[in-house]
């Protein structure tokens, strides 16, 4: 997979964009390759995966066809190995946050830009954003929200932009920890808190950071923050309480609360995208939206008979990637193919 592409301010140009990087959005990339058909792929998450990863990584899955039992991050693997053969373009950690229509229903064009920045002009846009963008939920500290965006921060974008701060990680879970770890080496300081000294992150990285806390390089409290000091937009301590009610401040000029994730439909409802409930109403020969050109499938979608279960969005990601054909390549005429037997795909996925 490639990384987030680099670029000169210019928009990308490209054949789709897919909002999610789910198994819904995952697949739909296998889809759109075996037709030719580029993709890039934004979330705002950090990695791939979606749901799957976010919520249950190691819970089985029993309804994926050929599978048994899959666990959420199994799944994701073996959709990532899937689509290595089309080289998608993925960029994590962000939102689309604006989506205008600039061609015409019968040659759609869409301009997209993210919330850091990154533009992009497609053809097509196939939504798999599950049930929205899942965001940072926020600590339930008063006056929070003026020191967002500066000293308060829910996601690393560029490990440099944190080298020489001293900073409170807060969380008890892969993220957490996976930050405390990253940063450590440019940080002037990390400090990791959580309410409880027993953590839900993978094994060996608890291990690395109790080795971390032993030899002095990281500091760990237990405790909660219950207010934070500073002029209003940066900080210089906060403060905090332990489980046994007493107070204690720690000095910092940068916090990372970790505390989970909940959705949100986010700026899609502002897409001029026709809506019911919350969701994307769309036809079912394509799961084609209100918008020529908008696409939707997994949970972000709702139709008659809809059932949310991955093996429909799979289903719906084959569907739409054969009406997107149109758009991309009006004048190539389409043959269907099967993988079994065509020497085309074949060679496409490499097994030729």
């Amino acid at each position: 997979m490639n990384p987030d592409a680099s670029h000169d301010g210019a928009p990308i140009e490209t054949d789709v964009v897919i909002v999610g990087a789910g198994p819904c959005g995952l697949f739909a990339v296998f889809q759109l390759g075996m037709l030719d058909i580029r993709a890039h792929v934004v979330d705002i998450l950090p990695r791939i995966g979606g749901q799957c990863v976010e919520l249950y990584p190691e819970k089985p899955i029993y309804d994926i066809p050929g599978f048994a039992a899959v666990t959420g991050q199994a799944l994701i693997d073996n959709l990532a190995r899937q689509i290595a053969p089309f080289e998608a373009a993925f960029h994590l950690g962000q939102m689309v946050e604006r989506l205008d229509a600039v061609g015409t229903p019968e040659a759609p064009r869409f301009a997209l830009r993210t919330d850091t920045g990154t533009r992009f002009i497609a053809k097509a846009v196939l939504i798999a954003a599950g049930g929205g963008s899942f965001q940072p939920k926020r600590p339930p500290i008063p006056g929070i929200e003026s020191y967002e965006g500066e000293s308060v921060l829910y996601a690393v974008r560029r490990i440099e932009a944190f080298r020489d701060r001293e900073i409170l990680i807060v969380g008890g879970g892969d993220s957490a920890l996976d930050w405390t770890l990253a940063l450590q080496p440019v940080a002037k300081r990390v400090t990791l808190m959580h309410r409880r000294d027993d953590f839900r992150a993978a094994p060996h990285s608890v291990d690395q950071m109790r080795a971390l806390v032993a030899s002095g390089a990281i500091d760990l409290r237990i405790g909660q923050v219950t207010g934070l000091e500073g002029d209003g937009s940066r900080l210089s301590a906060v403060i905090c309480r332990d489980d046994r009610g007493g107070g204690f401040t720690i000095a910092c000029d940068t916090m990372l609360p970790f505390f989970g994730l909940t959705k949100k439909l986010g700026p899609l409802a502002d897409w001029g995208i026709g809506l019911t409930e919350n969701q994307i109403a769309v036809e079912t020969s394509a799961f084609e939206s209100s918008v020529p050109g908008i696409f939707a499938i997994g949970d972000i979608n709702t139709y008659p008979g809809k059932l949310k279960l991955i093996l429909s969005g799979f289903h719906e990601a084959a569907l739409a990637a054969h009406r997107i054909h149109r758009y991309v390549h009006p004048d190539k005429r389409l043959t269907f193919q099967h993988s079994t037997s065509s020497t085309v795909i074949q060679a496409k996925l490499g097994s030729a």
